[in-house]
């Protein structure tokens, strides 16, 4: 692994208070069920990034660690008052919400969503809330197309009014039948697209993993589908294999060509532009407001 990718997990007494909270909670993490390279920095800081509706994914993308299964575990709920509290005792003033598939809901967990913001805004009024959904794909038991369902899950999402509604494209169209499994690309872009129908003035944001196989000029063509589908906000980070289950990593792209790929996606107009190996979706995502 190159040096550049090379970090500590942190002090164990630095991480700790974030821990106890979560866990005396059993509520979960993305940074942990992730195994996100900047746990230790942002637990520090006493930041993380909170994972709704349990640790398993009714999805089994090839390139993520969280655990799949086509039976998760039932909802808790007590959830969003759980995570409100969390919220709460770290003082958070930005919090990001995201969330496994759960295409066993008849909602896709919409509801979950809203409910964890409600939940959050009574605790912590001055709270910014950005949220990281699913592509809201799938469900039963909604007698209405697979398309009006995406969108009214969505649109329950944006009645809510978060800061920031993200949604990651992960990768290429190329490589996204066999990196995102149960996925598709234009499905992806179409979300950030109904956002913006539903309520223009909600930031978009998008996120792609690098180091997959992709060319340059497939990130940079990806790049331009996002601002296309009115993205306003674009984070680009380092793909690094979780276990040898998972997709191998093709190429590690370097600081320089992560740069240069931020210039290129502020001159196409992206409001907001975090990139660099260890760069992931909601990392510092506060600095945008």
């Amino acid at each position: 692994m190159p040096s550049w990718l090379r970090r500590s997990l942190g002090k164990a007494s630095d991480i700790s208070t974030v821990q106890r909270i979560v866990k005396q909670r059993q509520i979960h993490t993305i940074c942990e069920e992730g195994r996100c390279p900047n746990r230790g920095e942002c637990y520090s800081q006493k930041t993380a990034t909170f994972l709704l509706m349990g640790p398993t994914c009714t999805r089994a993308c090839a390139f993520c660690q969280v655990d799949k299964g086509h039976a998760p575990m039932p909802l808790d709920p007590e959830e969003p008052e759980k995570v409100a509290e969390a919220v709460q005792l770290l003082g958070l003033r930005y919090v990001v919400l995201t969330a496994v598939a759960r295409d066993d809901l008849p909602d896709g967990g919409a509801s979950i969503f809203v409910a964890t913001m409600e939940a959050v805004r009574r605790l912590s009024p001055e709270t910014s809330i950005e949220v990281l959904t699913p592509d809201f794909w799938g469900g039963s038991g909604v007698d209405m197309t697979p398309e009006a369902m995406q969108r009214q899950r969505i649109g329950l999402v944006v009645a809510a009014a978060p800061a920031c509604y993200n949604h990651n494209l992960e990768t290429v169209r190329r490589l996204t039948g066999p990196v995102r499994r149960g996925a598709k690309y234009d499905r992806s872009l179409d979300v950030l697209r109904i956002v913006k129908e539903l309520n223009p003035n909600i930031p978009t944001k998008s996120g792609l993993m690098l180091g997959l196989g992709e060319t340059m000029a497939e990130v940079v063509e990806a790049m331009r589908d996002l601002r296309a589908a009115l993205c306003d906000r674009l984070t680009l980070g380092q793909y690094m294999r979780p276990s040898l289950a998972h997709l191998p990593v093709e190429k590690y792209w370097t600081p320089d060509e992560f740069d240069h790929l931020g210039e290129i996606a502020r001159d196409m107009g992206f409001t907001h532009v975090r990139s660099g190996p260890l760069v992931r979706s909601s990392y510092h995502a506060g600095e945008a407001e």
